[in-house]
């Protein structure tokens, strides 16, 4: 396994992370042996960055990464968590509280599901807007300096707030989604985390499944699947991002691979400081993105690639307009 550095300062890391949530919730039932295995499999290829959040299946995510990590050596495990998203019993959204008390005490009780000493990177699941970035970030760092946490992450941050976010206390990486369908980041945001020295770690790199080359018009999901709220998978918008698939699908068959690998190919170009998450549920998934990291794309699969799928192509928000209003990033 290749590794990458988390930031100017940080630890080396794997090439790509394992992105946990759809073990728990969010894409329908998912095997939860299956979702051991995967993890071990994961693990055994030499990933080392496993991503949760605390909110994922409401803690049910945590117990299922520390059972995968019963007997494993702590040290081979990159833990990266997400905090500050509210949940009632019945899984619907109450919003988000950053905190500097939330903060403490949503660690208190991630450290106590995952059965660890430490979390190896914390970040907020969204910047919460009634709260200073500024006073997050050093509720974190009092937790870095109690040993509780060893590095600060942040998500779907816009490049004025990891500015600010970033003089109070180092930011290792901005997790964020970024795939040829969402590519937003590219004007201010990824410039901003090259200036100060941050890694980007994307997620939704096959754009939750819309890249994988396996979606059609005829799948049907469960009624707890986000994406039967997404606009990127209703109606007109699903035919119009199928058929940006099928394009990318001739410039994947003419390279010997398919769809998913390759998108994920591009995302691994884009730099040395991009460290994507792949959120694979079972084994069959992380080998496309094992056999990713074997593809060496060249200036013409790059250009043929941008013909099949512009910038601007995608139809649709990455997001429910509800959503996609309260995420710093796109402010």
């Amino acid at each position: 396994m290749e590794k990458r550095q988390l930031g100017i300062n940080g630890p080396e890391v794997s090439k790509i992370g394992l992105g946990l949530m759809g073990m728990s919730d969010l894409y329908g039932d998912a095997d939860r042996s299956e979702s051991i295995a995967t993890i071990h499999e994961a693990m055994e290829k030499g990933i080392t960055i496993f991503d949760t959040g605390d909110f994922y299946g409401m803690g049910r995510n945590e117990l299922l990464l520390r059972e995968a990590l019963k007997g494993k050596d702590r040290d081979k495990a990159f833990i990266s968590v997400k905090f500050g998203a509210m949940r009632g019993p019945d899984g619907s959204w109450l919003g988000y509280d950053a905190s500097p008390n939330a903060v403490k005490n949503f660690l208190a009780y991630t450290l106590n599901r995952l059965g660890v000493d430490y979390i190896d990177l914390y970040q907020p699941a969204r910047v919460d807007s009634n709260v200073p970035i500024e006073e997050t970030v050093g509720a974190i760092s009092d937790m870095v300096k109690a040993g509780y946490v060893r590095h600060i992450g942040l998500s779907e941050a816009g490049a004025e707030t990891i500015r600010r976010a970033h003089s109070v206390h180092p930011i290792s990486w901005l997790q964020i989604e970024y795939s040829l369908f969402s590519r937003g980041i590219e004007k201010e945001i990824l410039p901003t985390l090259r200036e100060l020295g941050i890694a980007l770690n994307p997620y939704g790199v096959l754009s939750r499944g819309l890249l994988s080359g396996k979606w059609s018009r005829e799948r049907e999901m469960s009624n707890r699947d986000f994406r039967n709220y997404s606009p990127r998978f209703q109606g007109e918008n699903l035919s119009h991002n199928l058929e940006l698939v099928e394009a990318l699908r001739r410039v994947a068959e003419e390279k010997g691979t398919n769809v998913a690998q390759l998108a994920i190919a591009w995302v691994l170009s884009r730099g040395e400081d991009v460290i994507p998450l792949i959120g694979a549920r079972k084994r069959e998934h992380l080998q496309d993105a094992l056999h990713a990291m074997e593809l060496h794309l060249s200036a013409t699969d790059l250009e043929q690639i941008e013909e099949a799928v512009p910038a601007k192509a995608v139809a649709g928000l990455r997001y429910a307009e509800s959503q996609f209003k309260e995420l710093d990033s796109e402010k």
